[in-house]
């Protein structure tokens, strides 16, 4: 994935100096334990998750490499699942799988690789079904549903960054902050379903064109932090919500027809093609402790 190294290393440079929006130095770049943060940075009694250790991995190419195939991952299981069990039951599985996972992660008290990615699974899965149900079962136009899927996600990263001053990714440790972020990374990857069926199905440009464009302009945000400025908190959401049409783009090429433009190898197979990858990645992870927060490594608690 072209340049994606430098967004991680520029976001993990950022969170470590808390770079943010607006408001740069807000935060300290580790916490004592049992202590949260408050909007000004001033530490806070941690209501939420008691240690106050951060909830969501370092940002590496790692990251990044099993974020894409998450999103590959969701989109054909959700069409295989849609049409094996019909769109409602599939759904209700979805969102069952995705409130189990979800509750799992909000009890744990720090970063654990196999619930986070669990949890990141089960968004996908049914943040697909979630754009699909708006467009085949409620008529709504892609066009439609990505200006409103944008909007949506324009209004929660601003009441996350009105409420908390920061948008970074390395202070997600009150519970407050971590229902902002999983609002925003379900909303990011609903609209990465509708503008990857836009480009696929409205404008048919087909999944495997689809795919390449989005795998040039994921790029851009790479170079416009390293050679124009752009604040590592803006590359980094903007990478992310571009990972969600690029791995989905590529795994409907794999998965569907050839009369419809695609290699004929079956959603199912795909499904499980690509969650091979994602286990092995996730227990090097797990292993390594390579995506481990860094206060955590730093006192010893890596485990």
């Amino acid at each position: 994935m072209p340049g994606i190294e430098q967004v991680a290393d520029t976001a993990h440079r950022a969170g470590r100096a808390d770079m943010t929006m607006a408001q740069p130095n807000s935060e300290a770049p580790a916490r004592p334990v049992g202590v949260g943060e408050g909007r000004s940075g001033t530490p806070v009694p941690n209501a939420g998750h008691g240690p106050g250790w951060s909830k969501v991995p370092q940002v590496t190419a790692v990251f990044w490499g099993v974020k894409v195939l998450t999103t590959g991952m969701g989109e054909t299981a959700s069409d295989y699942l849609g049409r094996t069990l019909g769109p409602i039951p599939a759904g209700s599985l979805g969102l069952a799988g995705l409130v189990a996972l979800l509750i799992l992660q909000f009890r744990t008290t720090r970063y654990r690789p196999w619930i986070y990615w669990s949890a990141i699974v089960m968004v996908s899965v049914f943040g697909t079904m979630a754009a699909d149900v708006v467009h085949v079962i409620a008529g709504v136009p892609y066009t439609v549903s990505v200006l409103a899927f944008s909007a949506g996600l324009a209004a929660i990263l601003t009441a996350w960054y009105v409420s908390e001053g920061t948008l970074s990714i390395h202070s997600i440790r009150t519970r407050r902050r971590e229902a902002f972020y999983w609002a925003t990374v379900l909303a990011t990857f609903a609209l990465g379903t509708a503008v990857g069926d836009l480009t696929a199905g409205t404008l048919r440009w087909g999944y495997l064109p689809s795919g390449i464009l989005f795998a040039a302009l994921i790029a851009v945000p790479a170079l416009s932090g390293r050679f124009l400025g752009l604040n590592a908190v803006a590359a980094f959401w903007w990478a992310y919500v571009l990972t969600r049409p690029l791995g989905a783009s590529f795994a409907d090429w794999m998965g569907v027809s050839t009369s419809r433009g695609g290699l004929g190898w079956g959603t199912g197979p795909v499904t499980l093609a690509l969650i091979v990858p994602i286990v092995l990645l996730v227990a090097y992870l797990a292993i390594s402790h390579k995506d481990t927060p860094a206060e955590r490594q730093a006192t010893g608690t890596a485990s």
